[in-house]
């Protein structure tokens, strides 16, 4: 063998011993980086002299510059609240626009931004002018849009689905999570994004979903899913199963609202004038706060 290759394979031999004795101090001495010190020998075995030289000089460039500790002199903790005033962005409030309105009046190029805008943030409370846009001139624009709905129905079909099947086999969270798949499909429920068939299905499904929680749990049953499960149900015309929850909104939450509205709009869809009266003189003679919308409800419904 000649004086080289006799060099490099003390070199070799070195190099094997240090990451050997690396990885057995720091296997020994630290049992939650393991993966990293293994992968830092496993280096230093492929590039021998140049892989412990760079690991060594990162390590002393480390500990010399940036293991100081920090000085919190000037640093002061305080648990006294401050109220940060955000001045408006009054050039971004005068273009914003209800997306409805924007749909009619707005160029390409700008419409296709603010579909843009609008599928960045929450699209589940704007899945309704979402579908406005299917019928814009811009193929571009509506394409998008298609596209965007049918995700977002997919994956409402889909959550739907599996939190039904959970919910059915009547685990400890079942109450939990009924709460939480009502909520959930009224919001999208409530934008009448599906067709006539399938809108009446999940419907029908919430319903389902309420009969559970309110067999399991009905304490735990606020007074807005009853208002939202009568609305959705009367939508789809299931009058007798909106009567159902009215009539158990009216037991649970008597000083309620939405009680009272939730039967107005059954009576009255249903042709029941006689009752509809009815729930009027009641609500005067109640305790119950009526606000403009239900005296509007009342004018037109008179």
């Amino acid at each position: 063998m000649t004086r080289f290759e006799i060099l490099f394979l003390v070199l070799l031999i070195f190099n094997f011993l240090f990451v050997a004795v690396y990885l057995a101090v720091n296997l020994l001495r630290k049992k939650k980086d393991r993966k990293s010190h293994i992968i830092r020998a496993v280096v230093m075995l492929l590039c021998p002299v140049v892989g412990p030289c760079f690991f060594v000089t990162a390590y002393l460039f480390f500990r010399i510059f940036f293991s100081k500790p920090v000085d919190l002199a000037d640093v002061v903790f305080s648990k006294e609240r401050v109220r940060t005033f955000v001045h408006a962005e009054e050039d971004r409030e005068r273009n914003m626009v209800p997306l409805e309105e924007a749909i009619e009046i707005t160029d390409t190029e700008d419409l296709r931004t603010l579909m843009m805008n609008v599928v960045r943030g929450d699209i589940q409370q704007s899945l309704a002018s979402i579908a406005l846009a299917l019928n814009s001139e811009d193929t571009e624009t509506a394409h998008y849009a298609a596209s965007v709905l049918q995700d977002a129905l997919n994956d409402f079909r889909m959550n739907v689905q599996k939190q039904r099947k959970l919910i059915l086999k009547g685990d400890e969270n079942q109450a939990t999570l009924a709460e939480a798949l009502i909520d959930y499909m009224n919001q999208v429920l409530e934008q009448k994004v599906f067709t006539d068939m399938e809108q009446k299905t999940y419907v029908n499904v919430m319903d389902e979903v309420c009969e559970v929680l309110f067999q399991a749990a009905p304490e735990r049953m606020t007074s807005n899913q009853y208002e939202a499960v009568s609305l959705r149900l009367l939508e789809v015309e299931e009058f007798d199963k909106c009567k159902k929850w009215c009539e158990r909104a009216e037991y649970q939450y008597p000083n309620s609202l939405a009680t009272y509205t939730c039967q107005l709009k059954l009576y009255f869809n249903s042709g029941q004038r006689t009752r509809f009266f009815e729930v009027i003189e009641a609500l005067k003679h109640s305790a119950v706060v009526v606000d403009n919308e239900t005296l509007e409800l009342i004018r037109v419904f008179r």
